[in-house]
C-alpha cells in the first residue's frame, strides 16, 4: 500500500467518484509488521473520508504451507478495520474454513500463494456477499473450469464466511 500511496494513489482517489476502493497490503505485511500495515490504511483515511468512498480492506489468505498465518491475518484486518470503521471482506476467513472443510477444490495456485480459478472465484463471492449483502444460493451460473458442485459448494463457503447466510 505504501508504493500505491508513493505513486499517487490518492489523487487517483480524489481525481474520481467511487462508491468503494479496495484496499489490499502485500501478503505477509500484516504478519511481519502489524503497525506498519495498520499504519499505511491509516494514511489514506482523510483522502477517503474526503471521497465519500466507502473504505474496503481485502483480508487476505495465509500461504499454503503456512496456515497458521491466517489468524495473525484475521486480527490485523479486523482490527485495522473496526478502527476505521471500514468494511473488511474476510476472503482469508473463507479460505480458511475451505481449507479446513474440504480438500478440493484447490485454492493455492502452483506457487503456494496465489489463487487458482477456485481461489479467485471464493474471494469474488465473498466480495459480493459482504458488499451487496446478496444471497449466492440460487446463483446457478455455470464457471469454466469449476464443476457445478464445486462451484455451489465455493458460494456457500463464501456466504457463511461473510456473515450472510439466509
Amino acid at each position: 500500500m505504501r508504493r500505491h500511496w508513493n505513486a499517487g494513489a490518492a489523487d487517483t482517489i480524489s481525481d474520481e467518484k467511487w462508491d468503494y476502493v479496495v484496499f489490499q497490503e502485500q501478503s505477509t505485511l500484516p504478519i511481519k509488521n502489524g503497525k506498519r500495515f495498520h499504519e499505511n490504511v491509516r494514511e489514506f483515511v482523510p483522502v477517503m473520508k474526503e471521497s465519500g468512498a466507502t473504505m474496503v480492506l481485502f483480508m487476505t489468505w495465509a500461504r499454503k504451507h503456512e496456515p497458521e498465518n491466517q489468524k495473525l491475518l484475521t486480527d490485523s484486518y479486523d482490527s485495522i478495520g473496526k478502527e476505521l470503521a471500514a468494511t473488511v471482506v474476510p476472503v482469508g476467513s473463507a479460505w480458511r474454513e475451505m481449507l479446513e472443510k474440504h480438500d478440493t477444490p484447490e485454492l493455492h495456485a502452483e506457487d503456494g500463494s496465489h489463487p487458482t480459478l477456485a481461489g479467485s472465484y471464493l474471494a469474488a463471492c465473498v466480495f459480493y456477499t459482504t458488499l451487496f449483502d446478496g444471497d449466492l444460493k440460487d446463483l446457478d451460473t455455470e464457471v469454466e473450469g469449476l464443476s457445478h458442485e464445486e462451484g455451489r459448494l465455493l458460494r456457500q463457503i463464501a456466504q457463511s464466511a461473510s456473515g450472510s447466510e439466509q
